[in-house]
């Protein structure tokens, strides 16, 4: 089910065209700041989800 070489190089070759060669870095660090977000959100989640140990 994993896109093969030709797939992948029609998906970056249609990637360019619609946004243009200089915002696709924009759109890469967009990406990865909001992966970073969300990884964060989710340590912060489990965080909250362990019970605290109880304290004699």
């Amino acid at each position: 089910m994993f896109a093969g070489h030709w797939e992948i190089l029609v998906i970056i070759l249609v990637v360019a065209i619609l946004f243009g060669a200089k915002k696709i870095p924009e759109l890469a660090r967009s990406l990865g700041k909001a992966k970073g977000e969300f990884k964060k959100g989710m340590e912060e989640g489990a965080k909250e989800d362990k019970p605290e140990p109880e304290q004699a």
